[in-house]
């Protein structure tokens, strides 16, 4: 799941119009051997994902520029790994990062101190774990969530439109933690098959982001779903069980998982078995 600011990854580009970014490209292929950044134009398709910049160049993982943020778009982007990733004003910028770093949900850490408070919720019939219910507004509050060092948003305006078109033809999802009857915390993702691709998470009370992931993870066990796409490499996600692998690699798993038939997206408690054996009582 990405940071909630791209300012850190590509800030050069922050001051940039789209025609003016087009312009500087266009003199960097002039000025160095290697190629620029190629700046796809409406009904163009993208580059693969392995044309993208490499680990010694200013950008690393940036495959490309343009103006089409289409749920079509987005759909042909994660097929192939790549995804969008930019500020306001900037042009939309698509990345393939590599490497890239994934959940392994068999690897999945449930430490020791948060596993009791997930037991003490639960127990106390507190909590509700609810799929798809209200999409737009996890989007919303993940995009306004305020975190330490982080100075603004990666999920713009157009950028929320285009998700709740792919939620509507059911390409993305919402995990939301509902506690005492109140949306406290979720996350959404893109789902294309069994390929899970994690955006962003959100919490309004202490732990409610860390319930929704684990939630995920039991889902994704429950439903033979082996990994989800954090994109970035963050110490957090590292400290639940996040590791990077090779592009090559994922993109290997994108072949065999995308085509996959999708899950029922619905949680049932006891799902939850995945996680806490002691929940077995519950149907």
């Amino acid at each position: 799941m990405r940071p909630i600011n791209g300012d850190d990854a590509c800030k050069f580009f922050k001051s940039l119009t789209f025609d003016i970014f087009e312009n500087y490209f266009k003199h960097l292929s002039m000025s160095r051997t290697s190629s620029a950044i190629p700046i796809i134009r409406l009904g163009e398709p993208l580059p693969r994902p392995d044309s993208a910049m490499g680990q010694n160049s200013a950008y690393p993982g940036l495959v490309a520029a343009g103006q089409d943020l289409s749920a079509s778009r987005l759909i042909e982007a994660y097929q192939q790994g790549i995804f969008p990733w930019y500020s306001e004003g900037q042009p939309i910028l698509w990345w393939s990062t590599d490497p890239r770093m994934v959940l392994p949900v068999s690897e999945f850490k449930l430490h020791r101190s948060f596993k009791k408070t997930l037991i003490k919720t639960i127990s106390q019939g507190r909590l509700e774990i609810k799929i798809d219910q209200n999409f737009d507004e996890v989007v919303k509050l993940c995009a306004e969530s305020k975190r330490p060092g982080q100075s603004g948003t990666w999920i713009q305006p157009e950028m929320m439109v285009a998700y709740s078109e792919l939620h509507l033809l059911g390409k993305a999802h919402s995990v939301e933690c509902w506690l005492d009857g109140h949306l406290v915390g979720g996350l959404y993702c893109v789902a294309i098959g069994k390929a899970l691709f994690g955006e962003s998470m959100f919490s309004l009370q202490s732990e409610a982001s860390k319930i929704a992931l684990t939630a995920l993870i039991c889902f994704c066990r429950q439903h033979a779903i082996p990994s989800i796409d954090c994109q970035q490499q963050t110490p957090h996600l590292k400290f639940m069980g996040a590791r990077p692998i090779s592009r090559q690699r994922f993109l290997e798993d994108l072949m065999i998982f995308t085509p996959q038939p999708p899950p029922r997206w619905e949680f049932l408690p006891v799902y939850w078995n995945h996680i806490l054996p002691f929940t077995q009582q519950l149907t």
